[in-house]
């Protein structure tokens, strides 16, 4: 067999591996989300699960020093709805809501239940904030001074992560949630407490978030499911009929 042929027959070997571990990672990475929150006493069994389930990412070791750069090279998609479930404790009680959000853009459109039953929402694209209630036809207006789309969600910006000093980072891996692979990150007690982080390697989006002070959770959330399909014209349009996004509209 000439040199030629066998260089051929190498070539098309390589060719066909790349295409199966393609599928396999692909595969991998997209199992149907589950709305289930994280077992805050989950160990590290969960990481070694988590990197058989997530594939060729187990390929890339995330630890306190690495995972600033891991978590660096993820990316929000440009449009998406969820729900996210918060938990908020204190002293003798705790309670429980929800925040429908909508991403289109530089849009965002939060709908969250007040306790007097009233429905806020507001949508920012981070320059301009528009605020309104169920039963108003008034609408707040203003410059967003600094209030980002997370601020919005009542969600913290995981990408505060990235300016955290690698000293405080005490535990990061990968881990799984109810099928939905992650990066986990986990800061030593400090001011705000042991901050705790589930960050989605296939959408980029913040999956789950502790707060704990004391030993003591004090803050939760959750927001497993993601819809990536686009919006309607009226989910970004105002009660007085203005389209904040008119492209939708044709």
């Amino acid at each position: 067999m000439d040199k030629r042929r066998m260089n051929h027959i190498t070539v098309g070997f390589i060719v066909v591996m790349a295409l199966v571990i393609a599928v396999m990672f692909g595969n991998n990475l997209r199992r149907p989300p589950q709305v289930v929150l994280p077992d805050t006493s989950a160990t590290g069994d969960q990481s070694d699960q988590a990197e058989d389930d997530a594939g060729t990412l187990s390929l890339v070791q995330v630890t306190p020093e690495t995972v600033q750069t891991a978590i660096a090279t993820l990316s929000r998609p440009e449009q998406y709805r969820r729900t996210i479930t918060i938990e908020q404790f204190w002293d003798g009680g705790s309670g429980t809501y929800e925040v429908s959000v909508l991403v289109y853009g530089p849009w965002t459109r939060t709908d969250r239940t007040l306790p007097d039953g009233r429905a806020r929402h507001t949508i920012t694209d981070g320059k301009t904030t528009y605020i309104w209630y169920d039963g108003d036809s008034a609408v707040y207006s203003g410059p967003s001074a600094g209030i980002t789309a997370d601020n919005e969600q009542t969600i913290p910006t995981y990408e505060d992560v990235l300016d955290l000093p690698k000293e405080i980072i005490v535990q990061a891996d990968y881990r799984t949630i109810s099928d939905v692979n992650c990066i986990y990150v986990e800061t030593r007690e400090g001011q705000d407490g042991v901050l705790r982080y589930w960050v989605s390697v296939e959408t980029g989006l913040l999956a789950a978030a502790e707060r704990l002070v004391d030993g003591e959770t004090v803050y939760r959330m959750g927001a497993l499911t993601v819809d990536l399909t686009a919006p309607a014209a009226a989910d970004l349009t105002l009660p007085d009929g203005t389209v904040l996004a008119p492209e939708l509209a044709e």
